[in-house]
């Protein structure tokens, strides 16, 4: 359902003669990753434009928001109408005016009935909502640019996974595009809109398609591992948890359980680290490893090391989900009963 409808979107929008011709799609998220758990029904969905050459100036001392512009004679001229008035590419921009073809193009999908929900401040994403009784689906589509350019220098100590996955993959993924998502940096002064975000979703996606230090790992003849399995076990607790304590743990997602499992892949590289019948003991070792980062406020992005997704403003629901985490380790975690 939500292919035919994307399917439908892509083509329409690539059909009209304008700026976002050259849109591709890119499947990114959990459900890609195959590390979904409970329902099928929130999608994510990268549209994709191709760019030649970009001019990335950090916009902050995290080293993950960028300002964008073009080099000079840029191939782009159909972007340049998105450029404000400092020559910067804005997000925003771009956004409405995408948003705006998808609230058309929806009426015309025929047999499914499809929505674009309001704007969340600050959320770069379109939300759709396709009606599929008895439940909605939500499809989050995400603008990203993409670049064939070398990764900015503020990820050159990030993916550590020499002893995991091998220096060769390291390189190989290094080599790979740059995505940008239109993302809003809460810590600008004035929200003008006009930042972008790097997205490694691509690099995310083929670590945990291909996750075992030997090639085999989960292959069907290979042994299996317990790495997926911890990881879809701290995302229903972490999620359970959330839906209890909404207000409590906005400011936690499940980026933060992910970026922790991949440290934890670093940390514990081996793939008899992580046997199938050890999910219990592996499980907890992964989990100590998150809760020492709530602890200290403290979980480095792991492609840009200097970018702490755990600030210290967010303590709060930090300090919160260690205290509710520690509870159900303690009384044989009831939110699995």
């Amino acid at each position: 359902l939500v292919n035919q409808v994307v399917l439908a979107l892509i083509q329409a929008i690539r059909g009209r003669d304008g700026s976002f011709s050259s849109i591709e799609r890119l499947g990114a998220g959990s459900y890609y990753e195959h590390v979904k758990i409970s329902e099928p029904d929130e999608f994510d969905i990268m549209l994709v434009m191709p760019v030649a050459r970009l001019q990335l100036d950090e916009c902050d001392d995290t080293g993950a928001y960028y300002y964008v512009s073009f080099k000079r004679n840029p191939r782009e001229k159909h972007l340049l109408k998105f450029l404000d008035e400092d020559g910067k590419l804005s997000a925003f921009k771009m956004l409405q005016a995408l948003r705006e073809i998808i609230k058309q193009e929806v009426k015309n999908i025929k047999n499914v009935e499809v929505t674009v929900k309001r704007k969340k401040a600050g959320s770069p994403a379109i939300t759709l909502q396709i009606k599929n009784p008895p439940a909605d689906i939500s499809v989050d589509i995400i603008l990203a640019l993409e670049v064939q350019q070398s990764w900015p220098p503020s990820t050159q100590d990030g993916l550590k996974i020499e002893q995991w996955l091998g220096r060769k993959v390291r390189g190989e993924f290094r080599n790979k595009s740059l995505y940008l998502v239109a993302k809003q940096n809460k810590k600008e002064k004035v929200l003008r809109g006009n930042t972008w975000r790097l997205s490694f979703s691509h690099i995310e996606k083929a670590m945990m398609n291909n996750h075992g230090s030997k090639k085999t790992c989960c292959e069907s003849d290979g042994p299996k591992c317990c790495r997926k399995g911890c990881l879809k076990l701290l995302k229903y607790l972490v999620e359970q948890l959330k839906i209890k304590h909404t207000k409590e743990l906005d400011k936690i997602c499940s980026y933060h359980v992910k970026t922790a499992f991949f440290h934890s892949c670093v940390m514990w590289p081996d793939d008899r680290d992580w046997h199938l019948g050890d999910l219990e003991y592996c499980f907890q070792k992964y989990l100590g490893y998150f809760l020492d980062c709530l602890e200290k406020s403290h979980l480095p992005h792991f492609f840009i090391p200097k970018y702490n997704l755990l600030s210290p403003e967010d303590k709060a629901s930090s300090d919160f989900l260690s205290r509710q985490i520690n509870y159900q380790l303690n009384n044989g975690f009831p939110i699995f009963q």
